[in-house]
């Protein structure tokens, strides 16, 4: 006993100058915190992630608006066709190549190919498709990419076991308001300081999906979510490379693992998204919970969604307009140009800042190559960002005339484009909505054309028309998995 008194009185006088230092440290810490300015910590309403499942989980097809049903269709179309379009590109063959050996049961299909994979793996090369062009449909509040996580996920899914074309659709329009929501509620923070927003929030709505269609109750809906957001997976440093289409990829599959293990209970915390330590407050220094709460099943996000005319970067998209009007306006050629000036919001050159890209990929995130482009061939589709469209000699003399100057008054949907002319003329155009924007949107006769282009030279016409008109009927299906078999390639 006498021991252990003096060992204890011991370690208490050790411990003395620690604890005065901490009280000096402490009231050091409530001075400057009176003298500072007061900050407002982000206060989460309760249980969001409940909430969110709640939802998810009781929604059902005949609650949606026809509205919303449409642009789910036009969604799953314009994301077909992307997949097709991309799935002969050496990032899908290479990922194909890399994945076969370790390759589950083979269930899933791939668009636009002969091989089959499980469905995770499916999932993920799938998902590395439909972006690898930058060809995909975009949430224009967040620059989300929505379809690809998702779609990618449950039409594996829908391979895998029955799965109605009612319940695919209901399934794809709540993925998508689940992460285009999680989106908002840390847009632009989340995405300013390098996070890809279409993986880290997708994750979310390829796991909600996911879990749907697999049948999960609101407990396990929540560890889903929650499981989700163990997996954020996407950075900007990966613009230009093959790893940007990576990122949707992994968020289809990193979805479907989510819910496979919720629906085993392989648990989560209940509060994964809002709490102190979760997924909002570590990822973003902005949190709107709001967002992702309020009108549920009332205010849709996924009758948002966009598509592209071109396949680029989306800030690029009234560059590209404006070039394109400006040229046939004045059936210019591009020995006629002596300079292009164009003003444009902080963003663009952020994004697409690279002067010299050397192969497709890089081009899509140059300001530079997409004017230039534009001007010589009047187009900004697959073709226009090529490897061999970058490294054209006419297209890299032009794009050196091409001075780009940041305004801050200018929007991220706006350019103000001048073009000074050899003969002396200076030609101006001001974009404040692209084509393909909410404000001028595609039709459903330009989706189809950019679908028929897509699948050129990868499936023959009557195949493509088939798989076009099972996406446009998705409601009617029996089987949604049709569509992703439809899409295949065939051996024969």
């Amino acid at each position: 006993m006498a021991y252990t008194n003096r060992r204890t009185i011991l370690q208490a006088a050790a411990a003395l100058p620690a604890l005065a230092a901490a009280g000096r440290g402490a009231l050091a810490a409530e001075s400057a915190a009176s003298e500072a300015p007061k900050k407002v910590a982000s206060v989460a309403p309760p249980h969001v992630t409940q909430i969110l499942a709640h939802y998810i989980v009781n929604a059902k097809y005949d609650d949606l608006p026809a509205s919303v049903r449409k642009e789910g269709v036009r969604t799953l179309l314009n994301w077909v066709g992307v997949a097709i379009g991309g799935s002969h590109h050496q990032t899908v063959d290479i990922a194909a190549s890399a994945l076969a050996p370790f390759s589950g049961p083979a269930k899933a299909s791939l668009f636009g190919r002969n091989e089959r994979f499980d469905i995770m793996n499916a999932a993920f090369i799938n998902g590395v498709s439909s972006h690898i062009f930058d060809y995909d449909d975009t949430h224009l509040k967040t620059i989300i990419h929505p379809a690809g996580p998702v779609a990618s996920a449950i039409l594996a899914i829908a391979e895998m076991k029955p799965v109605s074309g009612k319940d695919f659709l209901n399934a794809l329009v709540l993925g998508i308001e689940t992460e285009c929501r999680i989106g908002n509620a840390v847009y632009p923070n989340h995405y300013d300081v390098g996070w890809h927003i279409t993986g880290t929030a997708g994750v979310f709505g390829s796991a909600a999906a996911a879990g749907k269609l697999l049948g999960l109750n609101e407990q396990q809906m929540i560890w889903a979510l929650g499981l989700a957001a163990s997996q954020p997976v996407g950075l900007r440093e990966s613009f230009g490379s093959m790893n940007k289409s990576f990122n949707p990829g992994r968020a289809a599959s990193n979805g479907i693992f989510a819910a496979i293990l919720a629906s085993k209970n392989y648990t989560s915390s209940d509060g994964v998204i809002e709490a102190k330590r979760g997924w909002a407050n570590a990822i973003s220094t902005k949190q709107d919970y709001a967002e992702i709460t309020e009108g549920l099943g009332k205010r849709y996000e996924s009758a948002l969604n966009t598509y592209k005319p071109f396949a680029c970067g989306i800030v690029l998209h009234p560059l590209i307009d404006a070039a394109i009007q400006l040229r046939n306006e004045n059936k210019l050629t591009p020995d006629m140009i002596k300079q292009v000036d164009v003003k444009v919001h902080p963003l663009v050159l952020e994004l697409t800042g690279k002067k010299t890209p050397r192969e497709g990929l890089e081009g899509k995130f140059s300001v530079y190559h997409a004017v230039a482009i534009a001007f010589i061939e009047g187009a900004g589709g697959e073709k226009q960002f090529s490897d061999g469209a970058v490294r054209d000699a006419k297209t890299i003399e032009l794009r050196g005339k091409v001075v780009p100057t940041v305004d801050q008054s200018i929007k991220p949907e706006q350019v103000e484009m001048s073009v000074e002319l050899n003969d002396g003329r200076v030609l101006k155009k001001r974009i404040e909505h692209a084509i393909g924007s909410l404000e001028k949107p595609m039709s459903d006769a330009d989706l189809e054309r950019k679908f028929k282009d897509l699948a050129e030279g990868i499936l023959p016409h009557k195949q493509a028309a088939k798989v076009m008109e099972l996406c446009w009927k998705v409601e009617g299906l029996a089987s949604a998995g049709d569509i992703a078999r439809a899409g295949a390639r065939s051996t024969a």
